[in-house]
């Protein structure tokens, strides 16, 4: 723990709390536990200039104007990364699904939630995610680390340029209409059962959140790169979702699920092998066949067509999983 963080632990009447330091993700921030201060809480140390905690308190606050549940902040300063806030549990939806629990109250509550999250207007400010953006953090990691790991050098111009156009035309007819989580799972979702739906499911890991097209985040949810969803459960919060969206298309909408699945499928399949290879984290490896199994079934899809047909024209079939870490 940063010395800055011991002394504004101290300042917000923290100081003898116990500190239970939290599992890491892939990015810089951390999270710790505070046991016995004023109320139970977590301490958030975002670390500049890799971090940026203005995002997450911008964005929490207009999670909760909307009536969904953000952790309460109880103390923060931007300037050294940290806030102190509400502890919404030890155990977030992902461990409570691993322990065994019936699947599908979970995610037909999680959906409810991200119905919510995506009736009301977006905040200023969002950055955009819509097929620029998508088609760059795509080429990040399908061009620059899967593509020199499984062919042994990076791809041509005509390749890059091939892959640009493919991910655009794919993307293109789905606009960037609305607020985007971009990493709604189980991993970032707390069973809150105190609270009345759809406050009864806790969000985490928001301050990602953009300007995108909703069906990336049910396809974050339903079609998740870290473990498997049952057939019958992923249909059924769609059916949820478009029940309590009665103002969308269907048919539209399951055609913007297959074009945001493939290249969610797509970018972070590829993201493992980077995650190996920079990060020194192979266990992420484990992820890959799951991640293309999914790409595989998106792109059965008629509105991922400019995608399939790049990938039939540059990637056999043999080649479509993730190099093992040399």
């Amino acid at each position: 723990m940063r010395a800055e963080a011991v002394a504004f632990l101290a300042d917000h009447g923290f100081a003898t709390a116990e500190r239970q330091a939290l599992p890491a993700d892939a990015s810089f921030r951390s999270y710790t536990r505070l046991v016995g201060g004023p109320r139970p809480a977590l301490l958030m140390d975002a670390p500049p200039p890799q971090e940026d905690l203005g995002p997450f308190l911008r964005i929490g606050a207009h999670l909760r104007a909307a009536g969904l549940s953000a952790p309460e902040i109880l103390a923060a300063d931007p300037r050294q990364g940290f806030a102190i806030i509400e502890d919404f549990g030890a155990r977030t939806t992902a461990q409570l699904l691993d322990a065994g629990e019936d699947p599908a109250p979970h995610y037909l509550a999680a959906t409810a939630a991200l119905a919510r999250l995506h009736a009301v207007p977006p905040p200023p400010g969002l950055p955009a995610w819509g097929a620029a953006r998508m088609a760059d953090t795509a080429a990040a990691t399908f061009l620059e680390w899967w593509w020199p790991a499984a062919f042994g050098e990076p791809p041509s111009e005509a390749a890059r340029d091939g892959f640009g156009q493919a991910i655009h035309a794919m993307l293109a007819p789905f606009a960037a209409s609305g607020f985007v989580h971009r990493d709604f799972f189980p991993a970032n979702l707390m069973p809150l059962p105190g609270r009345a739906p759809p406050a009864d499911v806790g969000l985490l890991d928001f301050q990602d959140a953009a300007l995108g097209h909703p069906a990336y985040d049910l396809v974050s949810l339903v079609e998740d790169a870290r473990r498997d969803v049952d057939p019958a459960v992923r249909e059924a919060c769609i059916a949820r979702y478009l029940d309590l969206r009665p103002e969308l298309d269907p048919a539209a909408y399951r055609a913007a699920m297959a074009a945001m699945a493939a290249q969610r499928h797509l970018r972070v399949g590829c993201l493992w092998v980077r995650l190996a290879r920079r990060d020194g984290k192979p266990h992420y490896l484990q992820h890959g066949p799951r991640c293309w199994a999914l790409l595989a079934r998106a792109l059965e899809h008629e509105a991922t067509a400019p995608l399939r047909e790049f990938l039939d024209a540059h990637v056999p079939a043999s080649l479509r999983r993730n190099p093992e870490t040399p």
